[in-house]
């Protein structure tokens, strides 16, 4: 998987998965992956992670 060298930003969620690629909200590519499903799953995963973090930002 490739990946950018450019940390990920809150406006920068949620991300999609397009087919091998995953993308930012502006539609900008930030990985792409051997497999239409793996990119499905990581997307799904940065999207909980970002979910769970900023969650925990109010409840602190």
């Amino acid at each position: 998987m490739s990946t950018s060298k450019k940390p990920l930003n809150p406006a920068d969620f949620p991300v999609t998965a397009e087919g091998k690629k995953i993308k930012k909200q502006d539609g900008k590519p930030i990985a792409n992956t051997e497999d239409p499903d793996l990119a499905a799953d990581v997307a799904e995963r940065l999207n909980d992670d970002e979910a769970r973090r900023e969650e925990d930002k109010w409840s602190a």
